[in-house]
């Protein structure tokens, strides 16, 4: 059975940092595009970053460019996603996510707090 598990959210105060992981199991994801996602109280989920399994190629929403970034580890089955200079407002759940254009997969999400 396929499963993404996310780990690493926190409390953190503004300017710091915090590294998610995302495990996934049950299948091989070779082809997958590996995303994370976020959703703050009251808001719509937002895409964050995208990394190609196989290709590693990256993409980021705009206003995340520069401080966070997307990795993963092909050995592990982990998706890592480093945040860097966080901001009160990037206090959300933030949801791992595998899409081939055909299945979608959602982890159970992880909270990130910052505090200002």
């Amino acid at each position: 059975q396929e499963r993404l598990v996310e780990s690493g959210g926190g409390l953190v105060q503004a300017g710091g940092s915090l590294r998610l992981s995302c495990a996934a199991s049950g299948r091989t994801f070779s082809g997958y595009y590996m995303g994370w996602f976020r959703q703050a109280p009251g808001k719509e989920r937002e895409f964050v970053a995208v990394i190609g399994w196989s290709s590693g190629n990256t993409y980021y929403a705009d206003s995340m460019k520069g401080r966070f970034t997307i990795s993963r580890d092909k050995a592990k089955n982990t998706v890592f996603l480093e945040m860097n200079s966080l901001k009160p407002e990037d206090t959300a759940v933030y949801y791992c996510n595998a899409n081939n254009g055909w299945r979608d997969y959602w982890g159970q999400g992880t909270q990130v707090t910052v505090s200002s």
